[in-house]
């Protein structure tokens, strides 16, 4: 339990982490993957259920303008492919705070956002969970 809730955790805030850390916590993979996406997808949906204040704090503590600035990696994700692309690299960049504040700010829909972070971060999920997998077995080996 101790390794669902440590990917789970850790999963709100830093993706990159979570499924190696709840995996060092003795979650089965599969388990410290699924607490990784439901921690990454709540953490989306506690910026859209906080509302316009929430998203202010978060704007002004992230120091991100509401303003596109095409020499930003992510405004140029969002120029050419939308929510959906932003919400597929923001699990390894800005993260789902962030991403729901920018989508909200340029008008996209609550459950469009929400329904972007939480399919956003498949691909992910599985990635990360073959690298964990991987670097298992490999200190197994070790052994």
């Amino acid at each position: 339990m101790t390794g669902a809730l440590t990917a789970f955790g850790i999963g709100l805030f830093y993706f990159v982490g979570a499924i190696p850390a709840g995996v060092a916590a003795h979650a089965p993979l599969w388990l410290a993957a699924f607490s990784a996406w439901l921690g990454y997808s709540a953490g989306g949906l506690m910026v859209l259920a906080g509302g316009v204040p929430l998203r202010n704090w978060l704007f002004q503590k992230l120091k991100l303008s509401k303003t596109p600035d095409p020499t930003k990696f992510f405004w140029r994700i969002w120029a050419r492919f939308g929510l959906w692309g932003l919400a597929f690299i923001a699990p390894v960049t800005i993260g789902p705070q962030a991403t729901a504040a920018i989508a909200l700010a340029l008008g996209e829909s609550s459950g469009k956002i929400q329904m972007a972070i939480s399919v956003g971060i498949l691909p992910w999920v599985i990635v990360f969970s073959v690298l964990t997998a991987l670097g298992s077995l490999g200190a197994h080996a070790l052994k």
